[in-house]
């Protein structure tokens, strides 16, 4: 055996045996994090007073990122800005801070969602084992694709969309194709991993699919312009919030003000539809039309929670906003509800996150090959439809979006 080929192999069991490690740890961090947040949820559910504590949480909130987390404050954006411009290892302390935020968002009945946390967990995780395995910085890229696929992946039970999505919210950048493999395997690792925990995720179905004609085609390209605009007023008003409240110099008191309009907007005026995930209301409008505001108001109080410094995640509020889009024009639109919310689910999340290809698989796991067709249109068309800005200020833009938009400003 040459040499060369000991080293090929020592290197693929290495990054095997750290890719079964990472979806191993991601997935059981996951898998707590799904089980703690359901038990926060039900409880917040059943006790409804708790959300007038809401300022108190948020300050909770503040304090323990002010004097113990100001290195990982910036989250996702975080993990983008280290796999563009390796510096220094993510602080493994990210992943219980996020943790303990997300829950006492989601008890006292902040607006977000869970993808943040099960990402940032993924990706702290990951970084770790630059130090055990002395890696370089074209192998910590790696890592930071492998902890965001894991934590994707086993948050959502959606192994193909996290691997995918993990590559494409990068843009493909400098990716080769060993990432590409082990991001698929340490999506699996994780999704197992939640699978053993037996921990369930949320089961959406789509049973009735239209057939193919030039009317159906042209009512989904409809629905993906409407979503990619929903995920471009989702964008705009998280960074507008976030902006806003970046003027209270003290950033503790950030969530705590944010805690006192929310608890008096979410319970003094009965909005708690609209608090924690919304799971509840995304499975109802898959069978149920919603009002045509819900999916604003979602926005508005998903912007304003997250943006005063609450933790979370966007992409669970974004389905909310998709799916109840969709759900309401099936007054207008004489398709089945259920497939307009399906498309509406997967759409605005494509928009916001400029990952169309990610978003078009997950639809396709989440609902069935049947309406593949439909939802690779709806996501590519939100896609170019949603503005050169998404959620996550730190991404890079490139392709064609990128030069759509880039001949729009000039051109005005």
């Amino acid at each position: 055996m040459t040499t060369i080929l000991k080293q090929i192999l020592l290197s693929g069991f290495k990054w095997i045996f750290i890719c079964v490690l990472i979806g191993i740890l991601s997935g059981s961090a996951s898998a707590f994090f799904l089980v703690a947040l359901e038990w926060v949820t039900q409880y917040r559910m059943h006790h409804d007073w708790i959300i007038w504590l809401l300022p108190f949480g948020g300050l909770l909130v503040g304090l323990s990122y002010y004097y113990w987390g100001e290195s990982v404050v910036k989250g996702n954006n975080l993990l983008l800005e280290e796999y563009e411009n390796p510096k220094e290892v993510i602080p493994l302390k990210m992943a219980p801070l996020v943790l303990l935020g997300t829950l006492l968002t989601h008890l006292f009945g902040g607006s977000a969602g869970r993808e943040g946390t099960a990402v940032q967990m993924g990706g702290a995780i990951a970084d770790q084992f630059t130090r055990f395995f002395n890696l370089d910085h074209s192998e910590r890229k790696i890592l930071i694709i492998l902890g965001i696929s894991a934590g994707f992946a086993s948050v959502f039970g959606t192994p193909l969309a996290g691997a995918i999505f993990a590559l494409e919210v990068l843009y493909f950048s400098k990716i080769n194709f060993k990432s590409v493999m082990l991001s698929f395997l340490v999506a699996y690792a994780a999704y197992f991993t939640v699978e053993f925990w037996q921990v369930k995720h949320t089961h959406y179905s789509v049973p009735a699919v239209p057939e193919i004609s030039l009317t159906t085609l042209l009512y989904v390209i409809i629905i993906g312009i409407l979503s990619g605009l929903a995920a471009l007023v989702f964008s705009r008003s998280t960074h507008f919030w976030g902006s806003l409240f970046s003027k209270i110099k003290y950033p503790p008191l950030r969530p705590f003000i944010g805690g006192i309009i929310l608890a008096i907007a979410i319970a003094g005026f009965g909005f708690t539809k609209f608090a924690g995930l919304g799971v509840p209301v995304i499975v109802d409008s898959f069978s149920n039309p919603n009002p045509w505001y819900d999916f604003l108001l979602k926005i508005l109080f998903t912007g304003f929670t997250l943006g005063a410094g609450f933790k979370g995640g966007e992409v669970t509020p974004l389905f909310f906003v998709g799916a109840t889009l969709g759900s309401a024009l099936s007054l207008a639109i004489p398709l089945p509800i259920a497939f307009l919310a399906g498309l509406g689910f997967v759409a605005v999340f494509s928009g916001a996150t400029h990952t169309p290809i990610a978003c078009t698989i997950m639809g396709m796991e989440l609902f069935g090959i049947e309406p593949g067709i439909f939802i690779a249109i709806a996501c590519t068309v939100a896609y170019f439809s949603s503005g050169p800005v998404g959620i996550y200020k730190s991404q890079i833009v490139k392709g064609a979006k990128y030069k759509l938009y880039q001949r729009l400003n000039s051109n005005f």
